[in-house]
């Protein structure tokens, strides 16, 4: 399931996003906020090596991240779209 997301990111100077916490509307409509545990970033600077070894580069950058929620550790995965805005996948 995909939701819009607030989040907030630590932006280096080599160009790195690092995700921090996020903030999702839940099923009954509430705002619930999560800290990033840990994450792990799927396409190094918005660039993509295809099977065939041609490199891809994309203002699309993903991620994988890992929350505590209800005492259980979760991964969610990140769509961050520098153009438009981010969003979660849980």
């Amino acid at each position: 399931m995909r939701r819009i997301a607030d989040v907030i990111c630590q932006h280096t100077k080599d160009s790195r996003i690092i995700p921090l916490r996020i903030r999702v509307e839940d099923d009954d409509g509430e705002l619930q906020t999560y800290a990033i545990k840990g994450y792990r970033m799927l396409n190094a600077a918005g660039k993509t090596i295809l099977p065939n070894e041609v490199s891809v580069s994309s203002h699309i950058r993903y991620y994988e991240c890992k929350i505590n929620t209800f005492g259980r550790e979760k991964v969610i995965y990140l769509t961050y779209n520098y153009i438009l805005i981010m969003y979660v996948g849980i």
